[in-house]
Order: C-alpha cells, then structure tokens, then sequence
C-alpha cells in the first residue's frame, strides 16, 4: 500500500535536497502528493523540462524546485501564464532580484484581489443572513 505525503504548504521554502542527483516521477509524485498526469502536464505546458532516457523521465532540482513554485502559485490563485513569467526570471542571471520584485509585486495584486472577493463573500453572507431572518419572521 502506497502513501502520498502531504502537500507542502504555500509559503514553505523547498529545501535542496543533497541526498540524490536526479529524481523519478514516483519520487516527486509522493512528495509533492501530485499525480503523473499533472507532472506530465506541466511539462507539455514547458513549465518544467525532465531529461528522457528512453521512456523514463528523469527529474533534476531545477525541475523538482519549479514543481514547488508550480504548486504554491497554484495554491494561491496563480494562473499558469504568471507562474511560468515568475519561474521563468530565474534565469536571468541577476541573482533573482527581477524574480523577487516581480513576484512581490504580483503577490500584493493577488492579496488585494483575495481582499476584494473577501469583502464580496463577508457582504453576501450577511444579505443571505438579512435574508433568513425575514423570511423566518413572516407569520402566515
């Protein structure tokens, strides 16, 4: 019988991992508690970019740490376009400081927008509040 771990939290830094070189799909499968089919998906979207040795893909710590962004931009409401430019600046070689800005920057636009839609969801539970209590005084 096979367990899948739980998934990482949003805001937990993926730690390198020293013990291995190279990891199977099992492997972040398990970690990562993602199936094969999304692993495979990321990599048709190009998002990650696994070496193939005949059918077996094999997964480096550039793909293992991307999958962590993948994830964790998901979790939070990231569309796929905005993980991949925020993954992408990576390699920009300025020792991440466009990756970070751009990822604050848009981290501050998502939290607003969450705001927003929280205040939407806080107005319409009291509307349906309002709502029950006078239906539930109408006398018949």
């Amino acid at each position: 019988m096979s367990t899948v771990a739980a998934p990482v939290a949003a805001y937990a830094l993926i730690e390198p991992r020293h013990d291995r070189e190279h990891y199977s799909i099992t492997d972040l499968c398990s970690e990562f508690g993602v199936t094969p089919r999304a692993l495979r998906f990321y990599e048709d979207e190009g998002l990650i970019a696994p070496e193939r040795r005949g059918t077996q893909r094999i997964y480096s710590h550039r793909d293992r740490a991307r999958l962590a962004w993948i994830l964790r931009g998901k979790r939070v409401g990231f569309s796929l376009a905005e993980i991949r430019e925020m993954i992408d600046l990576y390699d920009l070689g300025d020792g991440r400081r466009v990756q970070r800005a751009v990822t604050a920057e848009k981290c501050r636009e998502r939290i607003a927008a969450l705001e927003a839609q929280k205040r939407d969801i806080d107005a319409a539970i009291a509307e349906l509040n309002d709502f029950v209590q006078t239906i539930e005084t109408l006398k018949d």
